[in-house]
């Protein structure tokens, strides 16, 4: 009787089975959402639009951290490009998790982010590539007085010196280049001077604008430059204020009339929010991050009460996420690190804060470009430390962290296209180089690190 009933029930399985298979075919087509409902669970909508300017390899999107597609070369551009999935009726952010290389580009999205509402796949996202120009990184050398400079080489990081150093003022401190690759400024502690230099695109050489250098407050220990290049922000660790200059045309600069402005005592370190509208100060001496709102001229509003936090001991740098919500602050005596959100410059402490840093005297903290992972320098362990950045700007430790360094790791920077980190050495005069894994975080040093620099290296920017 079993196996009769079996063959009874044979047709009825096969019918069964056949619509499985047409709804499953029709998972391509129009009815993609309905056949996928029928068969896979909650319906998705596909997130797609334009690619265009790719001809690297190897374009990673997510979706909300999800990873999605990946796409390779010019064939890949088009106007119905999709990009990932996301479920219907959610919300969706379309990042950039992996660059492309060979040749190294930088894409952008916009678009990005909604929510899908059923009816229809989104369309509209634009996800731009363009091709890198030569890159160059260039390390202030307090010791001897000048700027190294090197050339980049976009596919391993290596460094090759170029035909410098060039001359600065006293104890430079501090090294800022514009957005726009043009322009490269040095705070000279020494000195109360800012020594300014135009950047010859082809070779990376450093050429003094006329009337360099500007003078400014005493002690200027730290720079920052609005991402539009027209202000230059410098922090005077002596004076305790915070100089506002207009950059013109040539790189001069001219220091604005409502500036100096009044900070709390030994300002050290500078973030500007990526949208421009504030900036964060490290107080070394104080143990505060005060923030100021910058006005559309480019000056600081006066602090009000509530402007300044306390950080841990000694704060000695201040990072940012590029979406402006969460900033950092490396405790270099409580071997700590502070994070906050940023709702409109006041800033609040994470749940999680201050965090212990795995290493010793925490010098230099910065954000990837993606807002994917943390690094920070710590210069008494010869080590850097890496977290993985979270879920409401929480930090968790990356495997294998803190990474063996060389002497007395000072300050990082990490290069446009999250790639690589350098690292300055203010004991071994050197510049290190780590190869930033893609999915972990974990970094190892290149082939042929550590680059040769001057005599007590102080700090590093990377051009865009």
């Amino acid at each position: 009787m079993g196996l009769i009933a079996h063959m009874r029930n044979l047709p009825v399985r096969l019918a069964i089975l056949g619509l499985s298979l047409a709804l499953l075919t029709g998972c391509s087509g129009s009815n993609f959402k309905l056949n996928c409902f029928l068969l896979c669970g909650p319906s998705v909508d596909r997130l797609g639009g334009t690619l265009s300017g790719l001809v690297g390899s190897g374009l990673v999107l997510q979706n909300n951290s999800a990873v999605g597609n990946s796409f390779s070369g010019t064939t890949a551009n088009g106007s119905n490009v999709v990009f990932a999935l996301a479920n219907t009726s959610a919300s969706y952010d379309l990042t950039v998790a992996t660059q492309p290389t060979a040749p190294s580009q930088t894409c952008t999205v916009a678009n990005g982010t909604g929510t899908t509402n059923g009816d229809a796949n989104v369309t509209n996202i634009t996800v731009t590539c363009t091709t890198n120009a030569t890159r160059f990184v260039y390390v202030t050398n307090a010791g001897s007085n000048n700027v190294t400079g090197f050339s980049v080489d976009a596919t391993s990081g290596a460094l090759t010196a170029m035909a410098s150093p060039f001359a600065v003022g006293g104890s430079p401190q501090a090294i800022a280049v514009d957005p726009t690759g043009a322009y490269a400024y040095v705070a000279n502690h020494a000195d109360g001077a800012i020594s300014a230099f135009t950047i010859d695109s082809t070779s990376g050489a450093l050429n003094p604008v006329t009337g360099s250098p500007f003078s400014t407050a005493a002690g200027p220990t730290a720079l920052a430059i609005d991402a539009s290049s027209r202000f230059l922000y410098v922090a005077n660790g002596t004076a305790n204020v915070v100089s506002v200059y207009s950059i013109a045309s040539g790189g001069a600069l001219t220091a604005l009339a409502a500036s100096p402005t009044t900070t709390g005592n030994l300002p050290v370190s500078l973030a500007l929010a990526p949208n421009g509208g504030f900036l964060y100060v490290a107080n070394q001496a104080d143990g505060t991050v005060s923030s100021f709102a910058i006005n559309t001229d480019g000056s600081l509003n006066t602090p009000s009460t509530g402007s300044s936090i306390l950080a841990g001991s000694n704060p000695s740098s201040v990072g940012i996420d590029t979406s402006g919500q969460y900033v950092y602050v490396a405790n270099s005596l409580s071997n700590t690190l502070s994070g906050y959100s940023a709702v409109d410059g006041t800033l609040s402490a994470l749940a999680d804060s201050p965090i212990t840093i795995g290493g010793s005297t925490p010098m230099s903290v910065a954000v990837d470009p993606l807002d994917t992972y943390v690094y920070v320098a710590n210069l008494g362990s010869n080590s850097i430390s890496g977290f993985s950045l979270g879920t409401g700007g929480l930090l968790s430790p990356l495997t294998g962290s803190p990474f063996p360094a060389q002497g007395s790791p000072a300050s990082l920077a990490i290069d446009p296209t999250d790639q690589f980190v350098y690292v300055i050495n203010n004991t071994a005069g050197t510049v290190s180089v780590f190869s930033i894994t893609s999915g972990t975080g974990a970094l190892s040093p290149i082939t042929g690190s550590p680059f040769t620099a001057g005599t007590a290296p102080s700090a590093i920017a990377v051009s865009n």
